[in-house]
């Protein structure tokens, strides 16, 4: 049987979906290629542009290696710009080489429009690529830069002036991250933040017009409170190298322009003879085919559908992203199989705009019933989503960096949870700690160990059964003083799984009371030695904490038994890595185990 070649072209977010998911269903069928074209080799979240552009996550916190999202998967990765397609040979033409197709996905995504601004084009700054963010981050830095060396007072002052062009979802977090970032910026370069002017520009009559209007309210006063000036029912007529011009209400000075305005198909689209509408995206029948071409489908912001019941076509958002991609790869199964295809009849929950790193809105719900957010909430729902959709590109490994960049390596704060999971301090500061907590775990054992060797079936960690569990506790810890107090029903349960475990009906006690107390006494020693030794010292911690709960559980644990468990918690995070074998260790085992396939596949890994 003759190879079935699918092709996606464009490693968006709906291609790479879509690209993973057809790789699921194809994994054991070798009569079947996938294959997906991008011009760059990495796929770029672009809901997280604005958080680069204004230098809250580092740069290379929003694009993830197309070569670690397929690692393991029968998915061929060519890098190449495709210039035309040709729909009756089935033919992609692009700059180094042509590529034949039994079946295409369509996700080459969209670009930013003009709307025939004059200047626009030339000279704002469009945030729609990772190329876009990084060079808006350092022309602000420059900006700032030039401002505080300025003699003249007003071109200081055009200078520390900053448009954002559209009130958006895109439009208000780029200026709300922007805002944010003002006071680190002016500290940096010694400008009083009262000399930054900042604006966000629409011809709409309201930010944000797809969410109710209390949300809208709530955004509008955020961005007050950033100093944000909003100015709506303002249309942009010119854009220069150094003013705004707006339409009956003069100009703006400014050597920072944003275009967050709105987007339209791609260059490609352009050239494709396909029936399109909605500023160039592809108009496609109900199972998402591309109007005419039966074997070309469309994904993500490409589509033009409207769905049965609804009077607009479906919205430019990565939900819709998620939805398409999942229905064109079964779509593409069934048509190989010669089955009958799926309609497109998506639901779509609702949408969440950030203000800066700590502040937020969000609606969502099936649209019958949505509810509302601000805050804390609405921050909270949206770094869930992200987490929900990184797991499918790329598992582990970019949720564990996302947490990594969103809340424990944050700078100044920057995050709903603010700077408290971001205190780091040098691991040196626990180094005294980790060891004398070694020492005791292991004069623990060691004192232990004689008796263990001596006679294995002398019982003395367990208590010996009697009516009364609290007594035989107190009395079990009063070398080292009384006993700590153990909850109750805790205290029940520990004596009921121990009766089924170590004791006998006549009150004597098990084998597995006797392999439990030489596994205690042993772990002790294994403890202490590694946290002596700074070796596997977060798994070593973690144990210490563990055995450190349990004897507490079991009413044997005096005081002193605290410092054992919060000694435990504090060093579990890479106290080790400092005068400990941990330094040497783990970056071998992380090198070897990275380079498993397995690993690869399934993205267990951390790029830290």
């Amino acid at each position: 049987m003759a190879t079935k070649k699918i092709v996606v072209l464009g490693a968006g977010y709906g291609g790479v979906l879509t690209a993973k998911k057809l790789a699921k269903k194809f994994k054991n069928k070798e009569d079947v290629s996938i294959t997906i074209i991008d011009k760059n080799s990495h796929h770029t979240m672009l809901t997280e542009l604005h958080e680069v552009a204004a230098n809250r996550v580092p740069e290379e916190a929003i694009r993830i290696d197309l070569a670690k999202i397929f690692a393991g998967r029968n998915v061929d990765i060519v890098l190449d710009e495709i210039l035309n397609i040709d729909f009756e040979k089935k033919e992609l033409q692009g700059k180094i080489k042509n590529y034949t197709y039994d079946y295409l996905v369509k996700a080459t995504g969209s670009k930013p429009t003009f709307f025939g601004c004059n200047g626009a084009d030339e000279h704002a700054l469009t945030l729609w690529s990772y190329d876009d963010a990084v060079r808006i981050k350092h022309h602000i830095l420059d900006i700032m830069s030039k401002a505080s060396v300025e003699k003249d007072p007003v071109k200081r002052s055009h200078l520390l002036t900053f448009t954002v062009i559209g009130c958006g979802a895109t439009g208000i977090e780029m200026i709300g991250e922007l805002a944010e970032w003002k006071d680190k910026l002016c500290k940096k370069f010694a400008i009083d933040s009262k000399d930054v002017t900042m604006y966000v520009i629409d011809m709409l009559p309201k930010i944000l017009p797809t969410l109710d209007d209390k949300l809208i309210r709530k955004a509008e006063k955020r961005l007050e409170k950033l100093g944000v000036q909003i100015l709506t029912q303002s249309g942009v007529i010119e854009v220069q190298k150094n003013l705004v011009r707006l339409e009956n209400k003069g100009c703006i000075h400014t050597y920072t322009t944003i275009w967050a305005a709105g987007i339209e198909g791609s260059d490609l689209m352009e050239e494709l003879d396909l029936e399109k509408n909605g500023r160039n995206r592809i108009v496609t029948d109900s199972y998402l085919r591309a109007i005419g071409q039966e074997d070309a489908f469309v994904v993500g912001d490409n589509i033009f559908f409207i769905p049965e019941g609804e009077g607009k076509p479906v919205p430019q958002m990565v939900e819709n992203a998620e939805h398409s991609s999942d229905l064109v790869a079964k779509n593409i199964v069934r048509s190989i199989n010669g089955q009958e295809l799926l309609i497109y009849k998506p639901t779509f929950h609702g949408s969440m705009v950030c203000i800066g790193g700590k502040y937020g809105v969000a609606q969502v719900g099936t649209g019958k019933r949505d509810f509302r957010f601000s805050g804390f909430p609405a921050m909270f729902i949206k770094h869930f989503i992200n987490v929900i959709y990184f797991i499918q590109v790329a598992g582990f490994t970019k949720v564990w960096t996302y947490l990594m960049h969103e809340f424990f390596f944050i700078e100044d704060g920057r995050s709903f949870l603010g700077g408290h999971f971001s205190k780091r301090s040098p691991n040196f500061w626990l180094v005294p700690l980790r060891i004398f907590l070694g020492v005791k775990w292991f004069l623990e054992g060691w004192r232990k160990l004689p008796s263990i060797i001596d006679n294995p079936n002398d019982i003395f960690l367990i208590p010996q059964k009697i009516v009364d569990v609290t007594s035989a506790s107190v009395e079990g810890a009063a070398e080292w003083g009384a006993a700590l107090p153990v909850p109750g029903f805790i205290a029940n349960l520990v004596e009921w799984s121990m009766d089924l475990v170590f004791y006998t009906p006549d009150g004597g006690f098990t084998g597995l009371a006797t392999v439990f107390q030489t596994f205690m006494v042993l772990a002790e020693i294994a403890v202490g030695l590694a946290l002596i030794g700074g070796l596997f010292t977060a798994l070593a911690s973690i144990a210490s904490v563990a055995m450190g709960l349990m004897i507490w559980a079991s009413g044997l644990a005096p005081y002193e038994m605290l410092w054992y468990i919060f000694g435990g918690v504090a060093t579990i995070g890479g106290s080790g890595s400092t005068f400990g074998l941990d330094y040497y260790v783990l970056p071998y085992l992380k090198e070897r185990w990275g380079k498993c396939k397995f690993v690869k596949k399934w993205y267990l890994y951390s790029d830290y």
